[in-house]
This record gives structure tokens, sequence and C-alpha cells, in this order.
């Protein structure tokens, strides 16, 4: 087997260098932000049960996977996942699994870089003291974060309506290109041998802080840091019967550790013969746990309980960083400087991983299409920002955001990270990725991981990807309650009936001003839909399970592909996502057909 390296002859400067740069590209805004909303929401210390078996199961045996495959194909010459997949499987399937390698990374960054520039702009607010004249309560501090990002409006930004952002949003977008220029060692490396430490350093600071926080307001006793830990690591056995507990948990745990995103294929390929993949692989896995169940899990989540007490662990991602923490900061001593330190730290967090979403792209450009470095960092360049001025333009409700990062950042990963399973597996086979794995290796990995690896893994996955489809693709009723002895409800003038809102009010859902009603005509049925015609309640003669008849009452839970069809933006967002797909692939087949010619495939 050649040692020989890609067109660009580069290589990591350090093993360390790369364990961080690994370690990097997968420590982001999901430790510290969407981990403790998934745990506090799926039954707090129980959540990790299911965790802790995702990341056995597939997390860590994926990472050792994506190493060996990334180091082998660097081996042969390619750095970038078509040429290594198509080394390992010579199909024109591998190929074009393998621009789907390079198409979830950039469309990840096209939006990823965006939340970046709303990290270092909170930062600098607060270095400021812009958020000094905001009233310290959540209502304010949402009505800022909506003006601050455009949410409530498209267009808004490009209309002078936050030029801070603008400026902010150019100099991150810059200085990711100006660092991804640079290379691998000179670039990426150095970069992340100072912000990992810093990171780290800036974490412990805030961490500090919350833990030492004790019981600020005497007026809610409740609110404590015993309760705030509590309700991140309080186990809530319930959940473990849950299917969405265990979905939720592998979903977490290919977000953090960057499995399926086609990353550490990329960083891998770089590697010497000579350099362990067993041992780095489990480190850069293990720096990542201890930022996200350590660092992320005590921070975040406990500080807002302390101040905002339950209501605080029903926030998603956006609500607990950007409108509950601010409201934390604003009333904690010392707050405007753990205010800076803390989405500095967020920023760095996503500054690491947006630079390893442009190397895989870049490694591709180069050695697929022979372009310099100066000519692939351009037309990269000019892809990536017309992609992110989408987002941007697209901003009200963050619908284009949303609908990316749904479709590539989680649907399309889960495709790339199954198909991944079975190229080591099935392509490479589990005795020839062994013998791979353990060149050069400090630690010998058990013979029963090639086994998960080649039968658990997949199944494991298939499992899941199954569940993940049936549970946000497909729509369905979810009943909300079952009233025997009541006929359906006569609808008089588009209202809905007395009994019909007090069952709804009883049970926590809500009615929008705007609506309508609609029947089916012969058929004991009737339906509440949205000002989009978009369902959200139905009503039915049915029987439960005892054989009673009765009217059930049914949360209408539609499913991601029929929702397209009620909202523009979301179409057009999986128009732009199509249209960069098949660019990829062209370019796939162009850089292959080359390959062919040079007698490297």
């Amino acid at each position: 087997m050649s040692d020989e390296k890609g067109p660009q002859g580069e290589q990591w400067g350090s093993q360390l260098g790369v364990i961080l740069a690994v370690a990097g590209s997968a420590v982001g805004l999901g430790n510290f932000l969407r981990f403790p909303g998934q745990a506090a929401q799926n039954g707090g210390g129980a959540f990790m049960l299911p965790y802790f078996a995702a990341l056995l199961i597939l997390g860590i045996p994926m990472c050792w996977a994506e190493w060996t495959m990334g180091r082998y194909g660097g081996g042969k010459g390619f750095n970038s996942a078509p040429g290594i997949f198509s080394v390992i499987w010579p199909s024109k399937i591998a190929r074009y699994f393998g621009s789907l390698a390079l198409l979830i990374p950039l469309v990840i960054y096209m939006y990823y870089v965006l939340i970046e520039a709303w990290c270092l702009g909170y930062a600098y607010d607060y270095l400021v003291g812009n958020f000094n004249n905001i009233e310290p309560t959540p209502a304010a501090y949402t009505a800022y974060f909506d003006n601050f990002v455009g949410k409530n409006a498209d267009g808004f930004i490009y209309e002078g309506g936050n030029n801070e952002l603008v400026g902010i949003l150019a100099f991150v977008f810059i200085l990711n290109f100006i660092l991804i220029y640079r290379g691998i060692s000179k670039g990426i490396e150095k970069f992340c041998n100072v912000a990992m430490p810093l990171m780290a350093v800036c974490a412990i600071c805030v961490l500090i802080r919350v833990l030492t926080l004790g019981t600020p307001d005497p007026a809610h006793p409740e609110n404590k840091l015993v309760n705030g830990l509590g309700s991140m690591w309080n186990p809530n056995p319930e959940f473990l019967w849950k299917p969405d507990t265990w979905l939720a948990a592998a979903g977490q745990i290919f977000f953090s550790i960057s499995a399926g995103f086609g990353i550490i294929i990329n960083y891998a390929s770089y590697l010497k013969k000579k350099d362990d993949v067993a041992l780095s692989s489990l480190t850069a896995c293990s720096v990542n746990e201890f930022f996200e169940v350590c660092l992320g899990g005590m921070i975040t989540l406990p500080a807002a309980f302390i101040f905002l007490g339950a209501s605080a662990t029903m926030m998603g991602t956006f609500g607990l960083g950007f409108n509950a923490l601010p409201n934390v900061f604003a009333v904690m001593p010392g707050g405007r400087f753990f205010g800076f330190v803390w989405f500095f730290m967020l920023f760095l967090a996503a500054i690491t991983s947006s630079l390893s979403m442009l190397q895989p792209v870049i490694a591709f450009f180069e050695e697929g299409l022979g372009l310099k470095r100066h000519a692939s960092v351009t037309f990269l360049g000019l892809i990536a920002a017309f992609g992110t001025g989408f987002c941007v333009y697209f901003s009200k409700g963050t619908v284009a955001l949303d609908t990316m990062d749904f479709w590539v950042g989680t649907f399309l990963i889960y495709v790339l990270a199954m198909f991944q399973t079975l190229l080591y597996g099935w392509g490479l086979g589990i005795e020839k990725g062994e013998e791979e794995m353990h060149h050069g290796a400090h630690l010998r990995v058990p013979r029963l991981v090639q086994f998960m690896l080649k039968y658990v893994s997949p199944l494991f996955l298939f499992v899941i990807f199954g569940m993940f489809c049936w549970q946000s693709l497909v729509s369905k009723d979810v009943e909300i309650a079952f009233l025997t002895g009541v006929e359906i409800p006569q609808v008089v003038d588009n209202t809905v009936p007395e009994n019909v809102m007090s069952v709804l009010n009883d049970n926590k859902q809500t009615v929008p001003t705007t609506f309508s009603i609609t029947t089916e005509e012969g058929e004991p049925y009737w339906m509440i839909r949205d000002e989009t015609t978009k369902p959200l309640y139905t009503f039915e003669i049915a029987e439960n399970a005892e054989g009673q008849t009765g009217l059930r009452v049914n949360r209408f839970s539609i499913g991601t592909v029929q929702a397209l069809a009620y909202n523009r933006v979301a179409m057009m967002s999986i128009g732009f996502i199509i249209i960069v797909g098949i660019f990829m692939s062209i370019l796939t087949n162009i850089a292959c057909r080359r390959w062919e010619r040079e007698g490297r495939l």
C-alpha cells in the first residue's frame, strides 16, 4: 500500500493537532445548546442510557470506521469522499454517495456560519454593553433576538434591519475562508490548537460561576442549583419506553461527533501510514464527550433553571441559547462579563466546526477538478456565499434555516451514515478494516467491534432511521382525548363548539385567531385548519379499546413532507438543496472520469 498523498501533499503537523481538529469539528453548538435541551425533554438522567448506548453501538465504532477508511483512501492518493469511496468500492453508486458527503458539509456551512455570526454578535453586544438597556424579561430578550436575526420578515436584514449582523457575518465568513486558504497544518490545525484550549477555559470559567450561584432569588427557593442540576440529571424512567427518546439520543450522537458528515474521512486522509487511528479516534470522541456531558450538561440548563424555573426545560435550542440565557446573565452578578465569555465560547465552538465543513469540498475541488488553492477557495466561497445569502434573505421564522437543517443536517446525515457502515463492513471488509485500523495503533480495538460495524450498527441505524421517518416524515393523528356519550358537534358559522374548545383548553391546545373548519360530506368527521389550510385538529366518531363509541379528539401531527406544501420558502429551500446536490453530482462525475483517464480508479 502506497504512502502517496493527495495532489497538494498536505499532512497534519502532529498527532495532537489532528485530534484537536477532529474534536473541534465535533464540539459545536450542539454540545452546549442542543444536548441539554434534548436531555431535559427526554427524561433527564434516563436519556443518558440510550445516549451512551448509541455512543457505544454507533458513535465510537463509526468514528473508528471513518478514521480507518479516511487513512486508507489517503494512502491511495485521495483526500475527498468521492475518491475514497470509489477506491473502497469500485462502483458508480459509491462515487455518488461521495458527492453526498460533499453536499452535507457544504449546505450545513451555509446556515451554520450565520448562527456563528449570531454568537459573535451577542458576544460583541455584551462587550460594549448593548444589553444594558433591555428590560430583563424573557419577552424582551425574545423580541431582541427576533429583531437581531430578522425573524419577523424576509429581507429584513438586506433592507437595513440590522447592519451590525451584516458586518459581523461578513467578517466571520471571510475569517473562515482565510483560515481554510492557509491549509490543513497552517490554517485549521494552528487555529484549533489555540481555539480548543481557549474554549475549554471559557467553558470552565462559566461553569464555576454557575456552580457557585446557590439560590439567587429568595422569593423562589425551589429555583436553586441542586434542583437545576436535577432538571438535567434526575432520571424519569418512563421515557426509556418511548421510541422518541431512543431516536433523539441517536440523533444527538450523530450531530455531536460529526458522524455521517463526510468530515472525519477527509481529515483522516491526511494522516501518515504510521499514525494511530484507533487511539486518536477514541481520544477525539472523549474530548467531545467532555465538552458535551461535563460542560454543556452542567452549564446551560442548570443556569436557566435557577433563574427561570421549570419553564426553561421546555425551550428549544435557540430559545435556550439566545432567549433564556441572556435573561439569566441580566440578573446574575457579573452577568455582562459572563455573557461575553459564554457567547465568545459558542463562537469558538462554531468556527472550529464550520472550518471542518469547508475542507472536504476544498479537497475535492483541488484533486478532482485540478484547481489550485486560491481558485478552489474562491469557487467554494462564491457557492457558499450564495447559499448563506439565501438563508439571510429568507429569515422570517428561520424557515429556510430550519428546512436545510432538517433535510440535510438530520435526514441526509442518517442516509450517509447508513451507507458508510455498509461501505466499511461489506465494501472494505472487516478483515481488511481491522488490519488497516491497527497499523501504528497504540490501542487494540476489540474484535467484537468489527462484527458490530458489519451487523449491529447497520441494523441499529436502519431501525432508528425507520423510526425517524415514521415520527418526522409521516402525517398522523395523535389522540388528545376520547369523550364517551358525546355526538360529533355541529359546526355553525365556522365556530368551534364550546365543548370541543373546552377539551382543547384542558389539554393545553390552542386554536389560532384565523382558522377554518372543513367537514367530510356524509362522514362523521371534521377538521380545524389554520390560515394556510394546514390541518391542526381532527374530530371523529370512533370506538376506543373497550369497544365504547364516542368522540375522538386528535391533534393532527403533520409530517415534514406534507408540511412543505404549506410553505413556499420551505419548498424553495428544498429546491435549492436539490440544485446544489445535482451540481455536486455533475462535478463528481467529471472528477471520476478524470481519475479514470489518469488510471487512478
